[in-house]
């Protein structure tokens, strides 16, 4: 399960930009190229955000579909799977899209709460 280190480096990413600020969303582009299973990724992403600044945050997942050109008779067309040929039958084909893994935005706090035992001045 690839997921959990996929998870893993997004987290640690978000939390280091975070900056200890709480993180309540994070959106993510996954190509469908990468066999990525996104229900797999959010599992994995609930799991390795425990105990974190992005504990409780919201995933969402963008899938990016799969697109390629033909190098023999030139098309554009559009792949759904690891089967890469061109409807012409070549297997001469160029990906340009779907392989893309990719932490597209986070939702974060605006400031960093102050510890409980911080004495205040009114």
């Amino acid at each position: 399960m690839h997921e959990l280190a996929i998870a893993q480096s997004v987290v640690d990413a978000v939390c280091d930009h975070a900056a200890g600020r709480a993180v309540y969303h994070v959106t993510v582009e996954v190509g469908v190229l990468t066999a990525v299973v996104p229900e797999a990724l959010r599992f994995a992403f609930e799991i390795a955000a425990e105990g974190t600044v992005a504990a409780g945050a919201s995933l969402e997942i963008r899938c990016v579909p799969g697109a390629a050109h033909c190098r023999d008779c030139g098309a554009d067309f559009t792949v759904t799977d690891l089967l890469l040929l061109c409807p012409c039958g070549s297997a001469e084909v160029a990906i340009e899209a779907g392989r893309e893994l990719r932490i597209r935005s986070m939702e974060v706090s605006r400031e960093c709460a102050q510890p409980a035992d911080v004495e205040t001045t009114r």
